[in-house]
């Protein structure tokens, strides 16, 4: 398969600006790959499908507000800069994307906070990324807390809010994990109340981490999917969340990874023994068709972008034809699209 047989014309009034609230009511097409059947229910409806020793597998990485508008040193240019990666915390150094690109140089300086601490570009990395050293002298993600605004998708024909910091958040975030541009969008159908109910079920739940960062915004553009290679991300499966899943995996329960981003994980630190391990590390997991997936069963996503990573994963698991099927009854009956849109359960 080629990059171009990843492609589809999306109606913009598809994409969704806002999440649906409560978050149960979300719709959520569900595909069949033993009998091709595809129907269309609602998030609720996943407590149906759950049944007593199954396991849910949700990612607990927390976003942060990357987002800084700065003015450029002599100019005042406005220059939006997104935080990617801390490289060197005692020096102050991370790698950032800037826009506009071409207005920023090396050794330019772009201030923030009415000017009371800056960040000056040391090299260039790509197209749009700059590694920069910041001038602030305390702890910088207090300042960005206060000063930034979420890291929302360019393609929202809206600015950032200051409800989407709660809006593109997972109600599971765990403060240990503070380091994400973006949450797991499939995640962001979860809520508190049906976690609760599962877990009352019998369901059990694992928890593991893995930073979404750079690879998120990744579009594919090589032709060949086997030169593609993604920027490897953090992440990190505790012993009490291996624990939990190899459990599930023993008593031949389900294995329902709640987004992309847990399923690389899993696939990640699969062991020849059926199980997965333990696991602190990077991974750069690049999971196209035909990936033969060994750990997860069911795996709850999101509508994605074309050529993203995201759908490539999506086809893998539930066959590229299914997949697009799928996608073309979704913009026939109006789901909503991406990171707030609806979501589908390939079973």
């Amino acid at each position: 398969m080629k990059l171009a047989d990843f492609v589809y014309p999306i109606p913009k009034h598809l994409i969704a600006e806002y999440p649906i609230e409560p978050k149960e009511s979300a719709r959520m097409m569900v595909l069949n790959r033993a009998t091709g059947d595809i129907t269309d229910k609602t998030i609720g409806d996943l407590y149906d499908f759950l049944e007593p020793g199954d396991c849910i597998v949700l990612n607990e990485t927390k976003v942060f507000p990357a987002r800084l508008i700065g003015k450029k040193e002599k100019t005042d240019a406005e220059i939006e800069v997104l935080l990617l990666r801390e490289l060197r915390k005692e020096d102050r150094i991370w790698d950032v994307l800037v826009e506009p690109a071409r207005k920023v140089r090396i050794g330019n300086k772009i201030y923030f906070d009415d000017y009371k601490f800056y960040c000056e570009v040391i090299d260039n990395t790509t197209n749009r990324g700059r590694t920069v050293r910041f001038s602030y002298q305390g702890n910088l993600l207090d300042v960005v807390d206060r000063i930034g605004s979420m890291p929302t998708p360019t393609y929202l024909q809206r600015k950032p809010e200051p409800k989407d910091k709660i809006f593109f958040q997972t109600v599971f975030a765990n403060d240990k994990y503070l380091s994400s541009i973006a949450p797991p969008s499939a995640g962001l159908h979860i809520s508190n109340e049906f976690l609760r109910k599962i877990e009352e079920k019998g369901v059990r739940i694992a928890k593991l981490n893995v930073t979404i960062g750079q690879a998120i915004m990744d579009e594919i553009e090589v032709e060949d999917l086997t030169k593609h290679r993604m920027y490897s991300e953090p992440f990190e499966i505790t012993k009490e969340a291996a624990d939990i899943v190899n459990k599930s995996i023993k008593a031949k329960k389900k294995i329902v990874a709640i987004g992309s981003s847990v399923a690389r994980a899993l696939e990640s630190s699969y062991l020849t023994t059926q199980a997965i391990k333990p696991n602190r590390g990077w991974t750069d997991r690049f999971i196209y068709p035909s990936y033969d997936f060994r750990i997860v069963t069911h795996l709850l996503t999101t509508f994605h972008l074309p050529k993203s990573p995201s759908l490539l994963l999506s086809c893998a698991f539930a066959g590229r034809d299914f997949l697009f099927k799928a996608y073309k009854r979704a913009i026939k009956n109006n789901y909503r699209f991406y990171v707030f849109g609806d979501a589908l359960l390939i079973s």
